[in-house]
């Protein structure tokens, strides 16, 4: 069957990590939203629907998807918020043609012949059908799902019971079944792989450093680099591509962001392209325990983020100074560029440079000049299409 894997209306919610991906690309456990639905519905073919602001960027790097095309014939349609589980998985299965899954006013999945726009909000003809699958409302939501997540996608793609590995001389191995290496991992001598609580997937030509500690469920991807001495924490889930040192617990990271030196990252989304100076930490939990608030950019406003743990959300290309403390709940647009010993709180607009309570409007041309040097570091380059999106997004 035709999957179509669509963003709706409350995309905006996972701002800023989606003004320059879809909801289906935000990474969550193992796999990022797309791909574990694409898996467990098992798509013969499949489409997206995503914002067209995005439309131009996705053809140019991904020219063989289709995007926001819909072909004609019986389809599947899945919300990319969905919160999957096996029972989750069964009633969408269950969808008989032209049946529809609805919680509240948002369509969780649809079995139709009809051709629906991104942005939809109903489906003609179709028999809608109240449901208590849950979707993601927030970045928050997916933080907190981490763990459970990881455990899924190794049970679903990595585990085998078969499962027999050599480490070198000095690694310390505790649950050795609920470990997946690649060929072609390095592992330095007094690294602690700990999958007591959950599993460890280390992917690709990922290096871990000597006197690594690293303890399940976590997941660190292609390429990626775990530095001397880092602590890695249950429910952290690692990109491609990434440098990361320190303390790190329940954090995701997209990909090619570094963290390389001391501090402590708790609860946290980061972005792509993002890199933390040395000592940057920040707070996960207020000293009164209540629940911490966090700005939401669909609504304009700080909402509560429904949990006493959530530390800092980092939208792509964020840049942090040395010693940069970052209180609960802090989300920092797009392009932002903060140093100083001022704490940061609450909410840094999109392409802001400079110190808490001094903070003026970063020169795209000066973002640009860095984005540049940073992706020719990496063998890649900032693109026209990349650059006009980002444009938009900084309001010049």
């Amino acid at each position: 069957m035709h999957v179509i894997i669509f963003d709706d209306a409350y995309h905006k919610s996972f701002y800023p990590i989606t003004q320059t991906r879809s909801v289906g690309d935000i990474r969550a456990g193992i796999l990022k939203l797309r791909q574990r639905l694409s898996l467990a519905f098992q798509a013969s073919q499949e489409s997206v629907l995503i914002d067209p602001l995005l439309k131009d960027l996705y053809r140019e790097r991904h020219p063989d998807w289709q995007l926001n095309c819909v072909p004609e014939g019986d389809k599947l349609y899945l919300n990319s918020r969905i919160k999957l589980d096996d029972k989750v998985q069964a009633e969408i299965k269950a969808l008989q043609p032209d049946e529809a899954l609805f919680s509240g006013e948002y369509c969780v999945a649809a079995r139709s012949s009809q051709a629906l726009d991104f942005g939809f909000q109903d489906i003609p003809q179709a028999r809608k059908i109240p449901s208590q699958i849950t979707l993601y409302r927030h970045l928050t939501d997916i933080v907190h799902d981490n763990s459970r997540l990881i455990c899924r996608d190794f049970e679903n793609i990595f585990y085998d019971e078969d499962n027999f590995f050599e480490v070198e001389t000095g690694v310390s191995v505790l649950d050795p079944y609920q470990i997946w290496l690649a060929e072609d991992v390095s592992l330095a001598p007094n690294v602690v792989l700990d999958a007591s609580q959950g599993p460890i997937v280390i992917d690709s030509k990922a290096r871990v450093m000597a006197g690594s500690v690293i303890q399940g469920p976590v997941y660190i991807g292609k390429n990626s680099l775990i530095k001397i001495g880092a602590k890695i924490y249950p429910g952290t889930s690692i990109g491609p591509v990434c440098k990361i040192g320190g303390e790190v617990e329940d954090s995701i990271f997209q990909a090619y962001s570094n963290k390389q030196h001391d501090g402590f990252l708790g609860h946290a989304y980061i972005g792509e392209w993002v890199n933390l100076g040395a000592d940057t930490n920040n707070s996960d939990l207020k000293n009164t325990y209540k629940n911490v608030k966090t700005y939401n950019y669909l609504r304009g406003e700080f909402i509560d983020s429904g949990s006493q743990f959530m530390g800092c959300v980092l939208g792509d290309h964020v840049k942090t100074g040395i010693n940069t403390s970052l209180n609960t709940g802090l989300v920092v647009g797009t392009g932002s560029n903060i140093y100083g010993s001022q704490l940061f709180s609450g909410f840094v607009a999109d392409f802001s440079w400079g110190e808490a309570e001094s903070l003026t409007k970063y020169r795209f041309s000066a973002f640009c000049d860095t984005v540049a040097i940073v992706k020719q570091r990496r063998g890649l380059s900032l693109s026209e299409t990349e650059k006009e999106l980002l444009r938009q997004i900084s309001g010049e």
